[in-house]
C-alpha cells in the first residue's frame, strides 16, 4: 500500500507541465500525492492580491501540511512563490525544495535558503524521505549541502 500525503506544490504556472512528472516520480517510489496546488488548468478567478494569499492559498497550504516548492530558474524571482514559503514557515508547514531535473543551486529562491527543511535533487527516494520528515541537505550535484549551523525559529509564533 503506498504512503499518501497532503501536498501543496508551490511552482510558477510556467512550470504546470513538470508537476505530472514530479508526482510520477514519487509514485513511483511508493507516494501517493494529493496536491492542493493551483495550475493553469484549474486557475482562481480572483484579483485582488490579499484575497488571493489568504483565501485561497493559505487554506490550501495549511490543508497540505507539507509544502514542497518546485525549484527551476522560473522560482527563483517569484513574489508568489517566496510568500508562499514564508507563510508556510509561519504557520510550521514543513518545506521541502525539490531541484527539477538539471537545475541548479543557483535557482534557489531565498526564502527556500533561509526556511527550507530540506533541500533535495531530483532522485525520487530522497524526495519522498525528506517529504515524510528527514532533512536532508543535497547540492545539485547530489553531494551534501554546507548549511550554516544556525537554529531556526519561527518568529511568528508566541
Amino acid at each position: 500500500m503506498k504512503d499518501r500525503k497532503n501536498v501543496f506544490i508551490s511552482h510558477v504556472h510556467e512550470d504546470d507541465q513538470r508537476l505530472p512528472a514530479l508526482k510520477e516520480l514519487l509514485a513511483k517510489h511508493g507516494l501517493e500525492m494529493r496536491d492542493s496546488s493551483i495550475t493553469s488548468e484549474k486557475p482562481n478567478q480572483a484579483n485582488n492580491e490579499k484575497y488571493i494569499k489568504y483565501n485561497i492559498l493559505a487554506p490550501r497550504i495549511d490543508w497540505a501540511g507539507v509544502m514542497v516548492v518546485l525549484v527551476t530558474p522560473n522560482t527563483r524571482e517569484s513574489e508568489w512563490v517566496s510568500w508562499e514559503i514564508e507563510y508556510a514557515k509561519k504557520t510550521d508547514t514543513r518545506i521541502v525544495g525539490v531541484l527539477d531535473w538539471g537545475e541548479s543551486d543557483a535557482d534557489l529562491p531565498e526564502a527556500l535558503k533561509d526556511y527550507a527543511d530540506a533541500i533535495v535533487t531530483w532522485q525520487g527516494e530522497k524526495v519522498v524521505d525528506a517529504i515524510n520528515g528527514e532533512n536532508i541537505f543535497c547540492k545539485s550535484d547530489g553531494t551534501p549541502r554546507d548549511l550554516a549551523d544556525l537554529p531556526r525559529h519561527n518568529c511568528a509564533r508566541p
